[in-house]
């Protein structure tokens, strides 16, 4: 059986840095910090006191009052910028096999807030179970594709794919095999999270996984830096339609990037902790390549999962020498979580938009907030520090992994006819 190709014909965006593609490439473009003092709630007795937050964003200029009570953030993240992706990608909701729409959207956690919020309203009763009717469907990791195929009204497969911070490249490669194996003539993907909480920082501080630069927070996330101490908490949303390029060339849908593979793998060694060698993603790579039918020389982009994590970050460059070998050098390797935090489930959707504008403006967005030297990485990498650099890229590579070992790895390729 012959595979379909696999086309990016609308893209959506809500990140630290921009609430559309247009804001959120100008920020990656010049290098932006999306960090600052946490709003939501006050932070003074947490170890780490700020976070990327969505600026600027306010649920009533999407939803009236009784819609956005029914919503818990994650879920307003998933719809505002599906509706940006599916405008974006000229959609005929008129004219399209809607049995043939699917949506596939990942989420590493969900409703954090809400389920923090009525369990702390629970605890501070009588003990009489008074709970919002709404909790359960506010709260649940698959409302989010729910509630986007419920507006829409599309009836293809609907469901949420969760492997933490691997969530929406897993999402995405999911969406590829089924337009791919014809299921599907269009799919609705990407992520979103909204775990800045209370909850959220006070796990993530216990586990010693976040930074504690709070007396420069914008300095905090800061991939590959001998300083670096942990990662930056993010939030929002990315949102990408994956149509069959057929299916798209007939409607005459403008066209980003052609999806040419994705890989998986495990790294099967510990619940938090990346392998120290880097096995796993080593595999995932060389999984997404073969995927792909792509060969190591070609990729000349790639946006790494590149948390600001002592351990993580090595691991993962010592697998990409291993993968591309002497071409390594040659490849812009970044880390847009420098600028964006670590934005969980929905990393992998914003990563992915950022690999596919790179290609789009020819120009490979910086690993920000780099000072220091790490000698335990190999200084004949590019790793983009600082300044975006230009660049033709045809080839570009997305990595995301979660707690818990999950490695995925998305490659796009520059369309062409």
């Amino acid at each position: 059986m012959e595979l379909k190709r696999v086309v990016v014909t609308g893209l959506g965006a809500l990140t630290p840095i921009g609430n559309n593609i247009e804001e959120y490439w100008e920020g990656l473009s010049t290098g932006k910090s999306g960090c600052a003092p946490i709003t939501y709630f006050d932070a003074e007795k947490f170890k780490t006191k700020f976070a990327c937050e969505l600026k600027n964003f306010n649920a009533l200029d999407h939803f009236d009052r009784k819609e956005a009570r029914k919503l818990d953030r994650f879920a307003q993240y998933a719809l505002v910028s599906s509706d940006q992706a599916i405008k974006d990608a000229g959609i005929d909701l008129d004219v399209v096999d809607k049995f043939r729409v699917g949506v596939i959207w990942g989420a590493g956690i969900g409703g954090l807030e809400t389920f923090q919020d009525e369990v702390i309203n629970f605890a501070e009763g009588d003990g009489t179970p008074r709970f919002n009717p709404f909790f359960i469907p506010k709260m649940i990791a698959d409302i989010a594709p729910g509630n986007i195929s419920i507006k829409h009204g599309f009836m293809g497969p609907n469901y949420t794919t969760v492997s933490a911070c691997a969530s929406s490249a897993n999402a995405m490669i999911d969406a590829l095999n089924y337009i791919r194996l014809g299921h599907c003539d269009i799919i609705v993907t990407g992520g979103s999270e909204a775990a800045v909480t209370k909850a959220g920082m006070g796990g993530f501080n216990a586990m010693h996984a976040l930074s504690t630069r709070n007396e420069s927070p914008e300095t905090a996330s800061r991939p590959f830096d001998s300083t670096r101490d942990g990662f930056v908490l993010g939030e929002g949303a990315g949102a990408l339609i994956l149509e069959e390029y057929e299916h798209a060339k007939a409607r005459g849908a403008k066209i980003y990037a052609e999806v040419v593979g994705g890989g998986m793998s495990s790294d099967a060694y510990h619940m938090t902790a990346p392998h120290p060698d880097g096995i796993g993603v080593e595999r995932v790579m060389l999984n997404c390549l073969r995927d792909a039918n792509i060969k190591p020389e070609e990729v000349d982009a790639i946006n790494t999962h590149g948390t600001s994590t002592p351990l993580g970050d090595v691991a993962e460059l010592k697998a990409i020498t291993k993968v591309f070998g002497e071409h390594a050098k040659d490849i812009n390797i970044n880390s847009t979580k420098s600028m964006t935090g670590h934005l969980l489930g929905a990393a992998g959707a914003i990563e992915a938009i950022a690999s596919i504008l790179a290609m789009e403006n020819s120009l490979v967005p910086p690993t920000i907030n780099h000072t220091t030297v790490d000698e335990n990485i190999d200084s004949s990498l590019n790793l983009t520090l600082n300044k975006a650099q230009k660049r033709e890229v045809n080839v570009a590579m997305s990595n995301t992994f979660g707690f818990g070992g999950h490695n995925a790895c998305v490659l796009f390729k520059k369309y062409s006819e």
